[in-house]
């Protein structure tokens, strides 16, 4: 049995910012990140004194290769990770876990200066849930139906994510945010996921990702019916 932990953001006080190539963090979702640069080493430091928090976030185009030890451009929509576990090894680098919190929108930048080597950005929260997820609860069950028939289940998580669908004390927002990380992989759409703060938005989707899925893996057999699963690996 796990115990409910509410994680409260402070939207009032700049936050720092981790930006990757791909969207790499959702909400709910449960990260492990080696720390090595030295300007994140500091990043890390400053956050275990504080409130632990992230922003996870993603280089927008393709120049971040060209100026990445710069301040390469990122996307606005972020999302707000807590660093739920740590390391500190012996040469200063970090093992860590991080727990995807919320959505968020950068609404302004902040430059490393003399002292900080990272940048801190000022955020506005994302899409409030509301309690009644309509969108979330008619995913539940499209799942239920889908991930019981050819093609999807055949996916490796299939048997896992009906679990999730079956247990009804699971809320269908927590559901639809596992089900975008887990099953989710398009960078495109895990990214439109982030930024997306409606629930029956996020939810169809999520449907249309699986439905091309779908489609790829029906393809898939078609081509090779005599290799599956040895020849093909769907996560």
């Amino acid at each position: 049995m796990t115990e409910e932990v509410s994680i409260r953001v402070n939207f009032s006080k700049p936050m720092p910012l981790f930006p990757l190539d791909h969207v790499a963090l959702l909400p709910q979702q449960i990260l492990p990140l080696h720390i090595f640069e030295p300007r994140y080493i500091q990043m890390v430091d400053v956050a275990l004194d504080g409130p632990g928090q992230i922003a996870m976030g993603t280089f927008a185009g393709d120049s971040w290769k060209q100026t990445y030890h710069g301040n390469p451009p990122v996307k606005p929509a972020v999302c707000v990770g807590q660093i739920v576990q740590h390391e500190h090894l012996d040469d200063g680098r970090y093992n860590i876990l991080l727990q995807g919190v919320c959505r968020a929108r950068i609404i302004e930048e902040l430059p490393p200066d003399d002292e900080r080597r990272y940048r801190l950005v000022r955020l506005s929260p994302i899409g409030v849930e509301q309690e009644n997820a309509e969108g979330a609860d008619n995913l539940r069950d499209w799942l239920s139906e889908h991930l019981t028939e050819e093609p999807l289940s055949r996916l490796t998580a299939a048997g896992e994510m009906l679990k999730l669908v079956d247990n009804e004390q699971l809320p269908a927002s927590v559901l639809l945010e596992i089900v975008s990380f887990v099953l989710v992989s398009d960078d495109r759409t895990r990214y439109a996921l982030l930024a997306e703060g409606d629930t029956e938005r996020r939810s169809r989707l999520v449907r249309d990702s699986l439905i091309d899925l779908g489609d790829l893996i029906r393809k898939a057999v078609a081509q090779r019916p005599d290799e599956w699963p040895k020849g093909c690996s769907w996560n």
